[in-house]
């Protein structure tokens, strides 16, 4: 299994974890990043530098109109919520970019609300609505869909200690915001070894979004690359983040399957048909949910109703939860504490049958672990329902002509041919 393992012994920030995975070299794209964060008048300037004797990289972004890099505080520009989302939303890179760095920003926008006790919408940001965080979260984006790990792994991360000159004063380390961002995760972290803040709040995010799970230590693995991001700090050991890509060699780990990181969001509805619960499925499911499943209950003063959970990606997470409101007039919708689900890699392919001297097309799917071994076939229900119908076959019987052959065609980890000819 291909796997991606952080180590914030000396924390973690947007640049720093950038930097860490441009060190990797070949396994990130470089100008593409440079290319994709121009858009926000943004140049970004890769630089080699040293840190207690450790080579590492230190990414810094220019604005290209002023041509000034960012202050000491981290901005360059004051922004609201707003203007933020409006610059991401309008930018014109690819959906998966744009759903990622938005995704990781509400992560920061919801710290600060909720520490603050303010809406979101009335937020300015000064060092995390800067111009360079939008670099940070969009050039992470990038990079990590290049790399594209099976899993994402952290060891603990260092947060410092000691008090950091904020706004409002002087604010306790790990700051409020980023001890809000940490607590609905399965990150691991821990204070010290310094009295400096070693994790930003934009750091913290980051990690959140990406990482799939924290173990206390490096797991059993053959490292392929490893990359260093330099942070800011002259600290008593290197103020790096190192990162390593290399494939776990416990075989048992996880069963030698994929890890999908997922939310479930819940809600409970008492005012809704059946008729509208059947549309609701089809809507969420083409809006691009995971999953979805809906169970009778009795409610409160005797009524039915539903309880619905869905399964969504984590960057969809607000996307399909507002979906849910308008769906149903839902007033709230519950995000449930999961990590991560194991997952098999899927596929589709459309096969040619013969049954009764007749030829058919159905589409099938098929589950592999990580390793190409099938863990199942099935045929898909509306083309065997089709061909069913036609043939005046019972359902059931075309189901199992097509899934018993296709995997009587199956040999090793492959399958011989798509098209094979079957005798119902």
């Amino acid at each position: 299994m291909k796997a991606l393992v952080f180590e914030p012994f000396s924390g973690a920030s947007g640049d720093m974890i950038l930097s860490s995975l441009l060190d990797m070299g070949m396994y990130v794209d470089e100008s593409k990043i440079a290319d994709a964060v121009s858009v926000f008048n943004l140049e970004m300037e890769v630089k080699e530098v040293e840190k207690r004797g450790i080579a590492a990289k230190k990414v810094t972004f220019v604005n290209k109109n002023s041509k000034s890099k960012k202050s000491a505080d981290g901005a360059m520009t004051v922004q609201s919520y707003a203007d933020i989302v409006r610059t991401i939303e309008r930018s014109g890179l690819s959906e998966e970019i744009i759903q990622n760095s938005l995704s990781i920003f509400e992560r920061i926008a919801d710290a600060e609300s909720s520490v603050h006790r303010v809406q979101k919408e009335t937020l300015t940001f000064h060092e995390l609505g800067a111009l360079d965080t939008i670099g940070d979260l969009v050039g992470c984006s990038i990079a990590f869909m290049d790399i594209q790990p099976a899993t994402i792994i952290s060891t603990p991360i260092a947060v410092g200690g000691g008090s950091v000159k904020a706004e409002h004063g002087l604010l306790p380390i790990p700051a409020p915001a980023t001890v809000e961002i940490l607590k609905n995760t399965s990150l691991l972290y821990h204070g010290g070894p310094f009295e400096s803040e070693l994790l930003t709040p934009t750091g913290a995010a980051l990690l959140a979004h990406f990482v799939h799970r924290s173990e206390h230590f490096l797991p059993q693995m053959r490292i392929e690359e490893t990359g260093y991001g330099a942070g800011l700090q002259d600290l008593p050991m290197p103020n790096v983040l190192r990162v390593s890509l290399g494939e776990i060699t416990n075989e048992n780990l996880h069963l030698s399957m994929e890890i999908d990181a997922i939310e479930v969001l819940e809600t409970n509805v008492d005012n809704v048909t059946g008729e509208m619960m059947g549309n609701f499925v089809e809507v969420l499911m083409a809006e691009g949910a995971k999953d979805v499943a809906i169970s009778p209950v009795l409610m409160k003063k005797g009524r039915t109703g539903y309880v619905i959970k869905v399964i969504t990606s984590q960057q969809d997470t607000a996307r399909i939860a507002y979906r849910i409101m308008e769906e149903t007039g839902s007033l709230g919708v519950r995000v449930m504490q999961v990590k991560h689900r194991f997952v098999a890699d899927r596929e589709e392919k459309t096969v040619k049958v013969r049954i009764r001297g007749v030829d058919k097309e159905v589409g099938v799917k098929i589950g592999r672990d990580a390793k190409g071994n099938v863990l199942n076939v099935a045929a898909e229900f509306e083309d065997v329902k089709r061909v069913a119908h036609e043939l005046k076959m019972p359902l059931k019987d075309i189901m199992k002509i097509v899934e018993g052959s296709y995997i009587g065609n199956y040999s090793g980890s492959k399958f011989r041919d798509s098209q094979f000819t079957v005798h119902g």
